[in-house]
């Protein structure tokens, strides 16, 4: 007989067949966990997706929020700015004194039924008595009789008025150093179209100042 032949008895047999399945048991519990494991890991992943999806979506409703309340105050409408149509123009005080300086309040009433806005210094234009332009010079701010109050803007109902002063000299009557007008073109600021009033007056060189536009205007006659 060659070789070595091993023989076993049914105890050897028994143990070996209980190692096998010991080492089966262990095999499959290590899967087991394994298995756990690697679900855990999926789930805490998408788990993670999740609840940064959720925030992202938070975000951007908080940012939509911020958006619509931005938005909000822009959506008023402006007041819209009196056109010449919706005006009345009319002389109020005149104004005279020493050194041949003379002056009057003009007003600019609303009778557009509405509310409309004012905002800066008429337009102002001499007219001779054919109601021919005259070559006009028009200086914005203080006036001998009256200081500038400055551009603000206006906001006049149906009825109420603002008011500027109008100021010039009259040194060179009847002379070649003044000129003779019969009328005054006043144009309301952000205007193409003036209003025109009976202005028989002599005015040096043309020259008048004006105060910008204000609900009451001190003056000092």
């Amino acid at each position: 007989m060659h070789g070595t032949q091993s023989r076993r008895g049914p105890h050897a047999a028994a143990r070996a067949s209980e190692r096998e399945w010991s080492t089966v048991t262990v095999n499959a519990h290590r899967n087991t966990t394994d298995l756990s494991t690697t679900t855990r890991h999926r789930t805490g992943r998408r788990l993670g997706r999740t609840v940064l999806a959720a925030a992202a979506v938070a975000g951007l409703g908080l940012a939509w929020a911020g958006t619509a309340e931005a938005a909000g105050p822009s959506t008023a409408e402006a007041t819209p700015t009196c056109s010449a149509a919706a005006l009345k123009a009319t002389f109020g005080q005149g104004l005279a004194g020493g050194m041949n300086h003379q002056g009057v309040v003009i007003r600019l009433r609303n009778l557009s039924g509405k509310t409309c806005a004012l905002r800066g210094y008429p337009g102002l234009g001499l007219e001779n008595s054919a109601h021919k332009a005259i070559t006009t010079h028009t200086h914005w701010g203080n006036t001998w009789y009256a200081k500038d109050p400055g551009k603000k803007t206006l906001v006049l109902k149906d009825g109420q008025s603002a008011e500027a002063v109008v100021a010039w000299t009259h040194a060179n009557t009847g002379t070649s150093g003044a000129v003779h007008a019969s009328y005054l073109e006043i144009t309301p600021p952000a205007s193409t179209k003036h209003k025109t009033l009976a202005f028989p007056q002599w005015v040096d060189h043309g020259d008048l100042s004006v105060t910008a536009l204000s609900r009451h205007i001190d003056v000092t006659p």
